[in-house]
């Protein structure tokens, strides 16, 4: 085989690769933590307190910041939280479905930004405390995309799917919301226990079923 036709094999082999992955959808996998409105945040940190940026998230504008607080709930309580920016015209804390025995606790399975009717919180910061009295929710398992990505899908926002999780602990989740939006970054967001159930890590990839 001479040099180019070996170049041309290599090719061929990564286009091949390509078109195997391209029904499948990136995974991001997430921890408990938290979203503060300005309000709560000037409490819980001191007045005209601004959030410190430590990375950058999937989704273009959010990130993980430097500041954690503590959640307490009838029960009990959880410790260095992690705050994520930028701040939120409500504030919402999304735990793991186990958090709930530790807090006692019983949250709702909710899409972000759902917050009527859901239970509220204590959150203690370095210079003060804030009671909510909505705002503690289980995150919804979702997929964000853009409408290009949509389209390629054949999904629209809103609509529930399941999607297929390949390994030797894969299997299939349902109730997946599609968030379709012109600013959004293609990746399904899951939490940690979901993650763990099924052997997921960040570089593993879901594909859509109907």
């Amino acid at each position: 085989m001479g040099k180019y036709d070996a170049i041309i094999e290599l090719f061929l082999e990564f286009i091949s690769s390509q078109k195997k992955d391209a029904d499948k959808i990136p995974i991001g996998v997430s921890n408990r933590h938290i979203h503060l409105s300005q309000k709560d945040l000037d409490t819980l940190f001191g007045s005209g307190y601004s959030l410190t940026k430590l990375k950058e998230l999937s989704q273009v504008g959010q990130y993980a910041c430097k500041e954690t607080v503590t959640i307490c709930g009838p029960k009990g309580a959880i410790e260095k939280v992690r705050v994520l920016g930028p701040v939120r015209s409500k504030t919402q804390v999304e735990i793991l479905a186990g958090d709930s025995f530790r807090l006692g606790l019983k949250p709702q399975v909710r899409i972000s930004g759902d917050l009527q009717g859901t239970l509220g919180i204590t959150i203690i910061g370095p210079e003060g405390a804030v009671m909510t009295h909505e705002g503690v929710i289980v995150a919804q398992r979702h997929i964000h995309m853009n409408t290009k990505d949509a389209k390629l899908f054949k999904v629209h926002d809103g609509q529930i799917v399941s999607i297929e999780v390949n390994g030797l602990r894969g299997g299939v989740y349902n109730n997946v919301i599609i968030r379709a939006n012109d600013n959004s970054t293609l990746e399904c967001h899951i939490d940690i226990e979901e993650a763990n159930a099924m052997g997921i890590d960040g570089k593993d990839k879901i594909k859509i079923i109907k």
